[in-house]
């Protein structure tokens, strides 16, 4: 699981049209590089996004061994980059390739609003990797006409006809990814991981009568294959060497034998080659075998995710998103947090769960503050700022899991924004000393509890399926709210200062609730178009956690809604009887997690997290208005540029840094273009 980029703003408040590839290649072209002594991590903004720069601190303490490895892994995520394009929608990648050619090689009137219009378009169907918003989900709205279109493409002697023409301007597959209740979810939702005529019982009916060979240890069926039907019959496109997306496959496999040549250790070779033997096979009991290698390869300086994984994506929870994060331990950091996955038995014997959802042995919980060196798939440009894999709960149960902390991120998003809104949308000033002294600390807390304890915690009743059976379609924003929920009953807890993290355990846990209630309830509306629903997984589980605790206190009025010269805020009157209350719904959703009671988080789902009061929206934005800097932040990824002898072989790494977002995108389509045409 996942934990996106909200921070203090939430934090800040968190192509070309030829479809072969130049096998020689193998390293990316020297684009416009920014050799920067005061690092600038900003590097433009347009529409609702800031794009962001990151370092890589420590790189020149890495052994050359460890830096090729990096190299190769990084190389290896790219390689499948044009993957996620495709599943994020059909279409998707013919219409970058057309647009890319329109860009490079228009030479008409650069200077117009028309021109500007087009510009911004390319650079947010970037951005999203593909033409619907990468976190409302829904599609992309250009600010210019099909017949303005139809100039360029003409100008450029660039095709691009039929559906993925009309799709940009018509009102056909307006959402990626559609979680409205009562309707055909799969049906309804633009993503391409299912033929556009499956239905969401076509999608229960195939995994219903797919079994386990181990029910104990059940096998992550449909997390990738794409589901169509033939003749009437649905079958599984499995991606795989040879399957779909074999191409681009082939490619990350090749990066990925290098990278096994070079590993740092003997469990970490291991776990590389059953990646490999996955990617060749597609079969998920090696998925399995894999995951349960890598979860237990801990030593060394150097790790990676890669592969289909996070399910937000799909609308039923069953298929995963391509994504890759190369990884470099910061020790110093590491070691500090440590403490919690040191003690991850005492955060689970002391929870409020009940006792028979409680875990009577937390193995294999491993944290680490990383510092990311590059990102592909899902993971870019949007990135998370923490991670805890496996997701499979047999293996969080009996092996463990991997926690990390994207710190240079982190590091990145603190040191590029303002306060402005955080002053527009605090209380009062005490809240607001409070968020300045303690906010970053409070911040980076709530994402190792998040990930650490909140993931790794709890478990099914013995008998209960797959959250993604059970919970369906509301599964992703159950689990984020449960692990949400985990982390805010203990950032208000003395044990944090007793493990040494903190050196006032009441200011933190009051700076981490005060955020807490004023994104879910108020700030991140601003993401909102007045008029929609809650649908991102992330965006409900705030809001109805927030929503719930609001509602509940009110007879004891633990949280006061205030109306002070037309603007609304929300002033916490009483920390601990929020705990209590933080406690009780984390009780709740773990019973529904565990029990698979469905009726139950719909109800929670839907009567806390999907509507918008229209009023305090519309206040939101009104307020919102006067600051410049974007709700949504990303990020460019270094370059890392290979030095080699006469032989070949690698002799240096040197770490460059893009000059422009534009560059980067066009360099990355032009060097990692492995994907045919995918029908």
């Amino acid at each position: 699981m996942k934990l996106k980029s909200i921070l203090n703003l939430v934090l800040i408040a968190i192509l070309f049209l030829s479809c072969g590839h130049d096998k020689s290649k193998q390293t990316p072209e020297k684009t416009e590089v920014k050799e920067v002594s005061a690092f600038d991590h900003n590097v433009e903004q347009f529409a609702d996004i800031k794009i962001l720069r990151y370092q890589i601190p420590g790189w020149e303490n890495l052994t050359l061994k460890e830096q090729t490895l990096v190299y190769y892994l990084t190389q290896a995520g790219l390689a499948g980059r044009d993957i996620i394009w495709d599943q994020n929608y059909r279409h998707n990648l013919k219409i970058r390739k057309a647009l890319e050619n329109v860009y490079s090689n228009y030479k008409g009137d650069k200077g117009s609003t028309n021109w500007s219009a087009f510009e911004t378009y390319l650079k947010r169907v970037w951005f999203s990797n593909g033409i619907h918003h990468h976190y409302s989900n829904d599609k992309l709205k250009p600010e210019f006409s099909s017949d303005y279109l139809k100039q360029l493409l003409t100008e450029t002697n660039t095709t691009l006809e039929g559906d993925a023409f009309d799709v940009i301007f018509n009102d056909v597959d307006t959402k990626k990814v559609n979680q409205a209740k009562g309707v055909d979810n799969v049906g309804l939702s633009a993503v391409n991981f299912y033929g556009t005529d499956v239905t969401n019982n076509d999608v229960e009916r195939f995994y219903a009568a797919k079994k386990s060979p181990n029910s104990n240890r059940p096998l992550s069926f449909g997390l990738n294959s794409q589901l169509v039907k033939e003749n009437d019959e649905l079958k599984e496109r499995v991606y795989k060497s040879g399957g779909l997306y074999g191409s681009a496959i082939d490619e990350i496999i090749k990066w990925l034998e290098l990278a096994k040549s070079v590993a740092e250790n003997e469990a970490q070779g291991n776990a590389l080659g059953l990646l490999i033997d996955y990617y060749k096979t597609g079969d998920l009991q090696t998925w399995d075998d894999y995951n349960v290698a890598w979860t237990s390869a801990t030593a060394g300086n150097i790790d990676y995710i890669n592969s289909f994984i996070e399910v937000y994506n799909d609308p039923l929870g069953y298929r995963g998103s391509y994504e890759s994060i190369i990884q470099i331990n910061d020790f110093d950091m590491s070691q500090k947090m440590k403490v919690l996955s040191d003690n991850a038995q005492w955060f689970e014997d002391n929870s409020p769960l009940m006792e028979a959802h409680k875990k009577d042995s937390v193995i294999g919980v491993s944290y680490k503050v990383v510092t990311v060196a590059g990102e592909a798939g899902d993971a870019s440009p949007s990135t998370p700022i923490g991670v805890n894999l496996p997701n499979a709960n047999w293996i969080r149960k009996e092996v463990g899991s991997k926690s990390v902390s994207l710190g240079n991120i982190i590091h990145a998003y603190n040191n590029a924004g303002g306060s402005g809104r955080l002053k527009e949308f605090a209380h009062d000033n005490e809240e607001l000393k409070l968020a300045e002294k303690y906010g970053q600390l409070a911040d980076k807390l709530h994402t190792a509890l998040h990930e650490v304890i909140g993931h790794a915690s709890g478990q099914l009743n013995p008998g209960v399926g797959e959250t993604k059976e059970t919970l369906k379609n509301y599964a992703s924003t159950l689990e984020e709210g449960r692990a949400d929920l985990v982390g805010l009953y203990y950032l208000y807890d003395a044990k944090l200062e007793e493990l040494g993290l903190v050196d006032d355990w009441k200011s933190v846990g009051k700076t981490a609730y005060d955020d807490y209630i004023r994104n879910g309830l108020v700030m991140q509306l601003i993401r909102l178009n007045l008029g929609d629903d809650v649908e991102e997984a992330h965006m409900r589980n705030r809001q109805w956690v927030s929503a719930w605790v609001f509602e509940k206190g009110k007879i004891d009025n633990v949280i006061e809604k205030v109306v002070r010269d037309g603007k609304t805020y929300y002033n916490i009157n009483d920390y601990d009887k929020l705990r209590e209350l933080f406690g009780t719904l984390l009780r709740e959703t773990q019973r529904i997690k565990s029990e698979g009671d469905y009726e139950a988080v719909e109800a929670l789902v839907e009567g806390y997290g999907v509507k918008v009061n229209q009023d305090l929206h519309a206040e939101v934005l009104e307020r919102n208005k006067q600051f410049l800097s974007a709700p949504y932040n990303g990020f460019v990824n270094p370059v890392l540029v290979v030095d080699k002898n006469k032989e070949g072989e690698i002799i240096g790494v040197k770490v460059t840094q893009p000059e422009t977002f534009a560059g980067q995108m066009l360099n990355y389509s032009k060097n990692y273009n492995f994907l045919p045409e995918v029908n």
